[in-house]
């Protein structure tokens, strides 16, 4: 069975500062005005787990029943607030692993890209 599932989202301030507090995830390059822009950053950086949940949630509504076995990610790129990001969730077959892709849609910058093999 293939996969091939398509979404856009456009991460926000608001959105980090849930789930910072949701998951005690307070990095503050994630929250920080100060600390963000001390880093380069013009804006703050989505925390890398909150781009795999949304990832995950897409994969989660298509397939209920999925269970991870094996989770590969990488983040080359930062995702930032207010940036519109497209979020991929491929596989080719029944047998091969599951391909996530979160990529920045003014440049085509990968922010996210990993591999899951489930059961």
């Amino acid at each position: 069975m293939t996969l091939n599932l398509l979404a856009r989202w456009t991460p926000s301030h608001a959105e980090f500062a849930e789930f910072a507090r949701i998951t005690d995830d307070d990095n503050p390059i994630h929250l920080d005005d100060g600390v963000y822009a001390i880093g380069g950053f013009p804006r703050p950086v989505a925390p890398g787990m909150l781009i795999y949940a949304r990832l995950w949630a897409m994969l989660r509504e298509a397939r209920p029943m999925v269970r991870p076995e094996l989770h590969m990610l990488v983040f080359p790129n930062p995702c930032y607030a207010g940036e519109e990001v497209r979020l991929e969730v491929r596989q080719e077959a029944e047998d091969t692993p599951i391909v996530l892709r979160a990529v920045r849609a003014i440049d085509d910058s990968e922010v996210m890209i990993g591999e899951l093999e489930v059961q």
